[in-house]
Parts: C-alpha cells; sequence; structure tokens
C-alpha cells in the first residue's frame, strides 16, 4: 500500500526455481524493487506469505556513499542516507557478508573503541574475547575472501583499501566490488536491484558472464536490453498491480508481452458483452413482470445470475503503456558551448584540450574511475581539483543530472511542492507537468520514496523547467526502463542546446555523433565512433 492509500501490488504469485536467473521488469513505480525488498524481509506483506531458502545476498539500488546498515537476516547495501559518516570500504564489504561475521565485527569495533578510551586490563580482556569470537565466527577467512574481491574489483589488496571513503570509488567500482563479494559469497539467492547500474561496459560484459554461469538463484531487476538477452532465463513483469511470468528468454518477451495484452483485451471484451446481455435480460424481465405476476419467478433468477456475475468481476485488465513527453527546449547560445585548454583532472587524466559546439551531441566513454563524472561535475561549477582550463561559452547555462540521484536539496520534499516553489507554478500547472513524465501518482510523495526511476524523470523535468541550454546528464538512462528512455532520447532529438552525456548504455550511446573517450593510461581524445574496451 503506498502512502497515499493505493494498492501497489494485487494477489502477487510467482516463484522462481532453483539455479535460474530470473530479470524482473516493469514501468519505474511498479513496485519492481519493493517487491525485492519484500522478499529480502525488509517489509512485511499485509496479505500472503514470501519465502527464500538458502541464505539471502542483497543489492540495493544505489548504494556505497549512503551509510551503510546491515539488516535483520540478510546481507545488503542500503540505499538510505541519515546524515552519518558515510561507510568505508570495510564497512562496505562488511554489509555484504553473513550475519554471524557482522555481529562478531560489530563487537570488535566496540571493544577497540572501549580499549582506546580506556586501556585498562578490564578493556584488553573484552578486546581478546572479541578477537577470539572474530576468528570462531570466520572473520579471519572472511578477510581473505574481502582480500580477493578488492584485488578483482580495485586491483590493490584489502589491507591497501580497508579504511578509504566509498566516495572516493565511482560508481561502477562500488558496483563491482559488492557483486564480487555477493557472487563468491555462499548465499543460495540473490537479489540485486540494478547491478549493472554504472558499470563500463567490460563490466557488464563480466557481470554477463558470471550470471550465466552462477549455480545461484537469482532475481534481479535491470533495463539493460544485452545484459536481459544474454542471461536471464525468465521474464518477472511487474504492471499494473499485478506480476506474471514469461518462462523464456528475453528474445521472446516483446511478443509474449502483446500476445498477453492482445488476449487480456479479449478477455474484456466477452465480459463487457456477457454483462450487457445479462443487464438487457434484467430490463427485459423487470419490464414483462410488471404486467405478468408468472414473469417474477424469471426476474429473480435473472438479478441473481447478474450479482454472481459481478462479484466474480471482470477479467484483469490489459496494462496501460506509458506515455512520456519530455520538452528539452533549450535555447541558443554562443558557437562555442564549451572550451577546455591544458585542463587536467588531478590524479584521472593527463592535460587534454576540446572544444564542444552549440547544438553538438557528445557521449562521454571510458572506464569506471577514469574522470568522466568529474569533467561533468567541473563543467556545471562544482569544485573539482584541476588544471587548466575549462569554461563554458556566452549564454551557456548548465543543468547537471547526477549520477546517484544525490540531491540533498530535494530530499524530504514531495514533486508537486518542488515545482511550485522553485519554478513558480501553479498546482494545476505543476500537475500537468508532472502528468508528461508520468510522475502524477507520485505528486506528493517524498524525493526519497519515489522509485530510481521517478527520481531520474523528475531531475529531467527539473532540467526541462529550468531551460539549460547545456545539458550535462551523468548515466542518465541507468533507472530508466525502455518506454521512458526512448522518450529521452526523442526529448533530446529535439533540443535546441549543447548535450554531453557519460554512458555505458551501448544503444542510448548509438544515437550521438560525437565521443569523447577517457583513456586508461589517462589521456582524452576525440573520436568518430564508441569505443567499450
Amino acid at each position: 500500500m503506498l502512502p497515499d492509500g493505493r494498492t501497489l501490488l494485487d494477489d502477487v504469485s510467482f516463484r522462481i526455481g532453483e539455479g535460474i536467473t530470473a530479470a524482473l521488469v516493469g514501468p519505474n513505480g511498479a513496485g519492481k524493487t519493493t517487491l525485492l525488498r519484500l522478499v529480502a524481509g525488509d517489509i512485511q506483506p499485509q496479505t500472503g506469505t514470501v519465502t527464500a531458502s538458502g541464505g539471502l545476498g542483497v543489492m540495493r539500488q544505489f548504494i556505497g556513499g549512503n551509510r551503510v546498515a546491515p539488516l535483520t537476516g540478510t546481507a545488503s547495501v542500503t540505499d538510505r542516507d541519515d546524515g552519518m559518516t558515510p561507510p568505508m570500504v570495510r564497512d562496505l564489504l562488511l554489509s555484504v557478508s553473513p550475519r554471524r561475521i557482522r555481529d562478531a565485527a560489530a563487537r570488535l569495533d566496540a571493544a577497540e573503541l572501549a580499549m582506546m578510551e580506556r586501556d585498562d586490563e578490564r578493556a584488553q580482556l573484552r578486546y581478546a574475547a572479541a578477537l577470539t569470537e572474530w576468528g570462531e565466527a570466520g572473520g579471519y577467512a572472511e578477510e581473505v575472501h574481502w582480500d580477493a574481491c578488492c584485488v578483482a574489483a580495485l586491483g590493490i589488496p584489502y589491507d591497501q583499501c580497508r579504511w578509504r571513503d566509498v566516495n572516493t570509488l565511482s560508481g561502477g567500482e562500488q558496483k563491482r566490488l559488492v557483486l564480487e563479494s555477493l557472487l563468491r559469497a555462499p548465499y543460495g539467492v540473490l537479489l540485486l536491484d540494478e547491478p549493472d547500474n554504472y558499470l563500463d561496459v567490460p563490466g557488464k560484459r563480466w557481470l554477463e558472464q558470471q550470471l550465466a554461469a552462477t549455480p545461484k538463484t537469482v532475481l534481479l531487476v535491470s533495463h539493460d536490453r544485452e545484459l536481459l538477452a544474454a542471461c536471464a532465463q525468465r521474464i518477472v513483469t511487474v504492471e499494473d498491480q499485478h506480476v506474471w511470468v514469461h518462462g523464456g528468454g528475453f528474445s521472446g518477451y516483446a511478443k509474449a508481452r502483446a500476445d498477453r495484452i492482445s488476449r487480456l483485451e479479449e478477455l474484456r471484451r466477452r465480459w463487457d458483452e456477457e454483462h450487457e446481455k445479462l443487464k438487457e435480460l434484467v430490463r427485459t424481465y423487470r419490464q414483462k413482470a410488471s404486467y405478468n405476476s408468472d414473469m417474477a419467478s424469471r426476474l429473480q433468477a435473472a438479478v441473481t445470475r447478474l450479482r454472481r456475475f459481478e462479484e466474480e468481476g471482470p477479467p484483469e485488465q490489459a496494462p496501460r503503456e506509458q506515455n512520456v513527453r519530455m520538452r528539452l527546449r533549450g535555447g541558443r547560445t554562443g558557437k562555442r558551448a564549451v572550451i577546455c585548454e591544458n585542463l587536467t583532472l588531478t590524479g584521472t587524466t593527463g592535460s587534454f584540450g576540446t572544444e564542444i559546439w552549440f547544438d553538438d551531441r557528445v557521449a562521454v566513454l571510458g572506464a569506471n574511475g577514469s574522470g568522466k563524472s568529474s569533467f561533468l561535475r567541473l563543467l556545471a561549477g562544482e569544485q573539482v581539483p584541476h588544471e587548466g582550463i575549462a569554461r563554458l561559452g556566452a549564454r551557456v547555462v548548465p543543468g547537471f543530472f547526477a549520477q546517484t540521484h544525490a540531491r540533498p536539496d530535494l530530499a524530504g520534499r514531495a514533486p508537486a511542492e518542488i515545482l511550485m516553489t522553485e519554478h513558480a507554478l501553479l498546482i494545476n500547472e505543476a500537475m500537468a507537468a508532472l502528468a508528461r513524465y508520468e510522475l502524477q501518482v507520485c505528486a506528493r510523495q517524498p524525493f526519497g520514496t519515489l522509485s530510481g526511476g521517478q527520481q531520474a524523470r523528475l531531475q529531467i523535468l527539473l532540467l526541462e523547467l529550468a531551460g539549460a541550454t547545456l545539458l550535462l546528464l551523468d548515466e542518465p538512462t541507468d533507472n530508466l526502463d525502455l518506454p521512458s528512455a526512448e522518450a529521452l532520447q526523442q526529448g533530446l532529438e529535439s533540443y535546441r542546446g549543447t548535450v554531453l552525456a557519460v554512458t555505458h548504455d551501448r544503444w542510448f550511446a548509438r544515437s550521438f555523433e560525437r565521443f569523447l573517450i577517457f583513456m586508461p593510461d589517462g589521456q582524452v581524445r576525440a573520436a568518430a565512433e564508441p569505443a567499450w574496451d
């Protein structure tokens, strides 16, 4: 049940067999993440039961920069931001470790803190007992496991990065590290909420191979069609409060969904016809019974039949297709929109220069950690350590789409209130704008309760209303469902301005005409074709 009283999921039933990799798909806000939280035990269903065997490992949609906190009975990376200190690499790995390891680590941390505050015999004995418990729980073996994960994901051993702030890792490095740990751990079931987000293309190919080879049962949310085609053996669709399962792979999914919609429409048409026939029968008998008492019994039988028919209810309604309409307008600027001269992003790139002209469409490609997001944030006006010149042309107004949706200025605020306050819209104008982005249903929900795709669409709407003439988009399609991603591409085609987009979406990148490649050796070069390896 949603905060406004609407039912999110109704009479949902499905089963994923042992060793199967199943993909959970559907429109943004349909309830995919909520369904994963039900399976993980974060929340309890109002009716019905959820069971899972073999131990659960959980990856949240947003990880890393927000505070990590383990949940009872599961290993997870939370998507909550409660203002606490961001986690270290150790915290991130610990949060997806077995419960006994997390409990032993908590007691060891408390004992270390107590000994630092008061190094007496009692504190020393407590610390010694905590060390013994850490070893008995398998903590030292777990550190060996973490070391292998750090080397595989980051290229450095655990001892060298255990106290490193997770915020210093790119989004893809955070995802790869957590995925390494979950895939190597003894969990029998993995729940992965958009695991491919922020991974570069080699990382996505690695994930596809891992999911295809793993003996674990996997339920994942993804909008990446190539990943779905490579590893999804079942497709579980969430739409219009219901769930249905396509028993084959992604290649046959579109036809299966079209056939299902056609079948539901036919069943509803037949139900409506039968309903109208029964109502007409009741009207006929009621008219005859008004002057012939012998027809009273037939009238009663017809009324009973109609009542039972209506009590059984109509068949499931065919799902409504999304209609996202983006009106990104932009505006005329100077011929040179972005000028970079001898620019060096400290710690990531060598010196480079480039010019981006008005109305250019430039995709920024490269491996995770190569400086792509830092480049966009620098152009957006944020403080990024650098040398050289990076400036915007005349009349260029930048608008930045944040990769992790980390928008403290929107926290706790509802979309309708944001539009009315920030852009001086009346309530009917705000609701009309939200409706174009299919956000009217969550107009009064706090920003943090929106799905990742709804947050992404709201950010794009805010860019539209702000009149940005330079769009700086950091992985804009990661959390968008397919209709929303297609709407974004159409909106960019009609946009009168300059676009720079960091992306690892191979399908989305095909719509760009220029490419800026951030190389692993720190070089940055222009290209006419995308380069993924």
